[in-house]
Parts: C-alpha cells; sequence; structure tokens
C-alpha cells in the first residue's frame, strides 16, 4: 500500500490528473488508478515510468514512513541552526526546553519578552 500512496500524494503534489499521468507513462489511465488503489501492483519496469514520469527517483517510490522521517531529521539538521540546537537539546532541563521554545516562538512571532 505504501507505493500506493507514495504514487497518489506524488501525482497530487505535481497537480497532475490520473490521466496526465497514465499518458506520460503510455498506459490507461485505470492501470494507475489500480495502482493508487492498491489493486494492481506496479513491475519494476512499472515502477521506473512511473518515476520517470513523475520526475522523481524510484527510490522515493517505494520508501517507507521510516526512511522518509530519516530524510526529513536529514533535511532539518542540514540547517546550522537547527543542528546547533537539536545537539544543546539534550542537556537541558524541561524548564530551559520551555523558557527555549518561548524565546525562539517570541523571536519568531517579532514579539519581545519584558522582565
Amino acid at each position: 500500500m505504501q507505493v500506493a500512496t507514495q504514487v497518489r500524494e506524488m501525482r497530487r503534489g505535481r497537480h497532475m490528473s490520473q490521466r496526465q499521468l497514465a499518458a506520460r507513462m503510455q498506459v490507461p489511465r485505470t492501470y494507475i488508478s489500480k495502482i493508487e488503489n492498491g489493486k494492481a501492483i506496479p513491475t519494476l519496469g512499472s515502477l521506473e515510468r512511473l518515476a520517470d514520469a513523475l520526475e522523481v527517483g524510484m527510490h522515493q517510490l517505494v520508501r517507507d514512513s521510516r526512511s522518509a522521517r530519516e530524510e526529513e531529521v536529514s533535511a532539518i539538521l542540514a540547517d546550522p541552526f537547527l543542528a546547533e540546537i537539536a545537539a544543546v537539546l539534550p542537556c537541558l532541563d524541561s524548564l530551559h526546553r520551555t523558557l527555549l521554545s518561548g524565546a525562539v516562538r517570541d523571536a519568531a512571532t517579532g514579539r519581545r519578552r519584558t522582565a
């Protein structure tokens, strides 16, 4: 089912209809529908054509939720500021975490703290 969800989300994210994706793959629209509804399991060749049609790597179509989360964490930690905060967080107690969270939220919204 993971492939079905990935295909549907990627297609919709690219504002493509099933018909448009099917045309890019040169398959009937009903085949795309069956894939997205989990009623057809694409072959390796179909996965390659799907990836090409969606302009993504094939690994993105077959990734599970764990690998998706790992990619999200890696993207977040690629930001030097966020990586520095992530390294310090384990050293903070709950009070200091709350204070840090509030300060960041205030800075993001433009509010100033008063003593």
